[in-house]
């Protein structure tokens, strides 16, 4: 029971649950998207590009892939141009011979900004993807415009225990029981070669088993950051205020003019956990609203 848990925790299992089907959610996105490959680092890296404006980069979670995001599109996509990625080893993106690693991934999120031409982009990333998101902020400040991390621990610890107990069962000997699974389901439907699943959840077990505190890397970023959780969320709520806290938010009154607001944002969403947050209309709207205000150092 631990390691089901775990899995619909790091993969995003909630793709499967209370969601369209696939093919459903594809076509009522289709219409207006663009896809493509782009070669950098070594990878053929799938994206898909939807509507016109300020770009907006979409990076999903564990085991997931681009159309985790389609029910919210519409919403995020009003007046923006979506970038959604398949990370590597995940959807359409083949696997090569490196490690996962979170700077290696946003050395790719950078290098698809320079493939695209984009000077700067907003940039939400989802559990594995808000890890990415928030070392692309880090690692490439002049690139992100406004940084949003949803559902996402800047240290082990802040998973309850029971998640990163999990986190030490990942591996490829759990390959076969998986494929009866959502995730492996929507790996096999698009995956370019999806004899890689097993080689794939060893990838995804090396990148989580080790301990790791990135409150450095949180320090360091310069952009305005909304962070967003669910209230059942699989990140402690304790460390979501000590993100935002790191951020530079929650630190004082805000004042009767708003003039003591950081650039930091916090969101709790109420009724919603780490299996569906990334999907919600709360989430959605929160989003666009904190994309559309202007926020200034």
């Amino acid at each position: 029971m631990r390691r089901r848990s775990f899995f619909n925790v790091s993969a995003g299992a909630a793709i499967g649950g209370g969601i369209l089907p696939l093919a459903q959610q594809r076509a009522a996105t289709a219409a207006t998207a663009a896809s493509g490959f782009a070669k950098i680092n070594g990878l053929k890296l799938y994206y898909e590009s939807h509507g016109t404006g300020d770009a907006l980069i979409l990076l999903h979670g564990g085991l997931g892939a681009t159309g985790m995001f389609d029910p919210i599109l519409p919403v995020l996509g009003a007046g923006r141009r979506i970038i959604a990625v398949d990370l590597q080893a995940h959807g359409r993106t083949a696997d090569v011979d490196r490690p996962l690693a979170f700077e290696t991934m946003a050395a790719d999120i950078s290098a698809l900004a320079r493939h695209l031409e984009l000077d700067q982009a907003d940039i939400l990333g989802y559990s594995m993807g808000g890890g990415v998101a928030l070392h692309v902020a880090a690692l490439y400040p002049h690139l992100v415009r406004k940084l949003v991390v949803v559902s996402t621990a800047f240290r082990r610890g802040g998973w309850y225990p029971e998640i990163v107990a999990g986190m030490s069962q990942v591996g490829a000997q759990a390959a076969e029981s998986m494929k009866q699974t959502p995730m492996y389901h929507l790996y096999a439907s698009i995956a370019p070669r999806r004899e890689d699943w097993p080689v794939l959840l060893t990838k995804m077990g090396a990148l989580m088993r080790p301990d790791y505190d990135w409150s450095t890397k949180v320090r360091s970023v310069k952009a305005p950051a909304l962070l967003a959780f669910g209230d059942a969320d699989a990140v402690q709520p304790a460390h979501a205020v000590e993100f935002f806290r790191l951020l530079g938010g929650g630190k004082r009154d805000g004042g009767w003019d708003g003039s003591g607001i950081s650039t930091a944002r916090l969101a709790i969403l109420p009724g919603l956990t780490h299996y569906n947050v990334f999907s919600s209309p709360a989430l959605a709207a929160t989003v666009a609203s904190f994309l559309n205000v202007n926020i200034t150092n």
